[in-house]
């Protein structure tokens, strides 16, 4: 089994209601933060950990995230005539060697649904998951060290697939999914200065403080094995109809294990209207201070 990740599935099908009116004509995942869409802050977080090859998970009417990496021959014409090489040199920004693949959804049958679909384009490959709305702080950790490129190191030393976790506030914990770990005196070994990773026995879902196993919330990275579509593929859809990811890494932690890295530094939800305008104005300032 190879150990080598180099494919990232991003799903990217998802209407962003939380974000209407802003969301009502553009992609969600193209807001600004600061001079840049969000997503791009998640590709390039991807390709700083060795990400080869991004697979988005799409929706028919939301072409505008795909035709954002692609290359405009006449716009990079234009300005190439009137001297901008520059500027269009920064619009095709992704490396040579990686690519872009862009597979439909389909139907809205959740999170699982839409890793699944990526399968065909992945294979038996082992891959990372990244959730566009959650951008992690690019100006205060290495990307090409910290986080996913973390989480992919670990996957080639133990083979236990990776869900990143990040501490939250006491009165947060019932807003997410919480970790397990399968020895709670771990939780004392917790530094905040690096990343570390823990076997996880499972997750609770949105618990009240005095029922959560920790105060570790699940981010929005993973790293898995290919096995988890075998597990997606076998999921019965829940309550709405929806397949869902957590099932499946239930099935992962009882079968082959499953570990959890702590998170350096911080991170921004980018599809919530509060949070990605107080993230867009750090972004910003960022960028005006450099």
């Amino acid at each position: 089994m190879t150990t080598h990740v180099t494919h990232a599935v991003i799903p990217v099908a998802g209407f962003g209601t939380r974000m209407l009116p802003l969301s009502k004509s553009v992609p969600k995942e193209l807001l600004p933060l600061g001079n840049r869409p969000a997503i791009h802050y998640v590709v390039e977080e991807a390709i700083a950990a060795g990400i080869k090859h991004i697979v988005l998970v799409g929706h028919a009417q939301k072409s505008a995230i795909e035709n954002y990496f692609d290359v405009n021959a006449e716009l990079d014409n234009q300005l190439r005539a009137k001297g901008k090489d520059e500027l269009a040199d920064s619009l095709n920004w992704l490396p040579e060697d990686v690519s872009v693949s862009v597979i439909r959804q389909g139907k809205p049958l959740g999170l699982g649904h839409a890793v699944l679909k990526a399968r065909p384009i992945v294979g038996d490959n082992p891959f990372a998951v990244l959730l566009p709305d959650v951008v992690l702080n690019p100006f205060t950790t290495k990307m090409d060290k910290d986080n996913l490129a973390y989480m992919i190191q670990a996957f080639a030393q133990t083979h236990h697939s990776q869900i990143l976790v990040s501490h939250v506030a006491d009165e947060d914990v019932q807003k997410y999914g919480i970790a397990k770990l399968k020895d709670a005196d771990q939780l004392s070994q917790l530094t905040g200065d690096k990343n570390a990773n823990f076997a996880v026995a499972g997750f609770v879902e949105k618990p009240q403080l005095a029922d959560a196993p920790s105060n570790l919330a699940v981010v929005g990275r993973y790293v898995f094995n290919a096995t988890i579509f075998d597990y997606l593929a076998n999921t019965q859809p829940s309550v709405g109809g929806e397949i869902q990811l957590t099932d499946a890494i239930d099935a992962l932690i009882s079968t082959q294990g499953v570990d959890v890295t702590t998170m350096l530094g911080d991170s921004f939800d980018a599809g919530d209207m509060t949070s990605y305008m107080q993230a867009f104005i750090y972004f910003a300032q960022q960028q005006l201070q450099a």
